[in-house]
């Protein structure tokens, strides 16, 4: 019986192909097959490079379908490529069902490491990078991103989305309308090529800028939103009610004292508010 072949995840560039590895290049030529999501795009890669490994189609539309046949040429014994059209698979691209499949089936699943255009902006952006979370695209409808930019609101995490070119004024309205014209943004465009771009402004000169020039409404956009900041006299309406409750058995100045502990706030301002709350 044939030994089992492997899986190869392999980032390929997002721009420019001078970023394949070595080891890329070796996987790719040395493999059995290659499973591309677009064969197309894959082809003028492979030819850049004389690589003459069979590709097949392997898709969002047919991964589930495919990912079964993908495993049984994989137990057989041939060996497997897995790449997008551009970056590092899976990253809002193809692959997770075949890659869970592998895993499931103990076939050996082996990554190549490369470029990721989320990883790329992030690391010459600006923002911090300790804590990122990464969101993918936006919702494509107004009300749907307007959801996702509340839920996130207060996230102090930088976060991070792609968007389309033809959506990005709509997107940078709708984060000005739920996170304020002041939230701090980097947008990069067009990462590695000709027209690389980096722009770092506030939410409402980013909208004005983007709308000044429609060079900027065009290409490959990743997206950055500084995390929230919260003010530190801010005063939730937990901490409201707590001192609302409070003072219905104690003192004023107690209960604004027993709030401000709880919710590390300053007494004299938890006394003050209570004041303009007339308790």
């Amino acid at each position: 019986m044939a030994e089992q072949g492997s899986l190869y995840v392999v980032a390929t560039p997002i721009g420019n192909l001078a970023d394949i590895s070595q080891r890329a290049l070796t996987t790719l030529a040395e493999v059995d097959f290659i499973c591309a999501e677009d064969t197309r795009n894959t082809g003028r890669l492979l030819r850049h490079f004389d690589i003459a490994t069979p590709c097949i189609a392997f898709h969002d539309h047919n991964e589930q379908q495919k990912a079964a046949a993908m495993v049984e040429r994989l137990v057989a014994g041939q060996n497997l490529a897995l790449v997008s059209d551009a970056g590092t698979p899976l990253i809002n691209d193809p692959g997770y069902r075949l890659v869970n499949l592998c895993r499931s089936s103990d076939i050996q699943v082996i990554p190549v490491p490369g470029a990721c255009a989320a990883i790329t902006a992030l690391s010459a952006a600006g923002l911090p990078t300790d804590r990122f979370h990464y969101e993918g695209f936006f919702p494509a409808k107004s009300h749907a991103r307007k959801q996702t930019l509340e839920a996130l609101k207060e996230q102090s995490a930088t976060l991070v989305f792609y968007e389309s070119p033809h959506r990005i004024v709509d997107t940078l309205s709708d984060i000005i309308e739920v996170l304020g014209a002041d939230r701090q943004l980097v947008l990069a465009r067009e990462l590695t090529k000709t027209f690389e771009t980096f722009a770092s402004k506030s939410a409402g000169d980013m909208l004005a800028w983007v709308k000044s020039d429609s060079d900027q409404q065009k290409g490959e956009i990743v997206l950055m939103i500084a995390g929230f900041v919260k003010d530190p006299d801010a005063i939730s309406g937990e901490a409201r009610q707590t001192l609302s409750l409070l003072s219905q058995e104690l003192p004023l100045k107690k209960a604004a004292a027993l709030t401000a502990q709880i919710y590390q706030l300053k007494k004299n301002m938890l006394y003050k508010l209570g004041l303009e709350m007339g308790l």
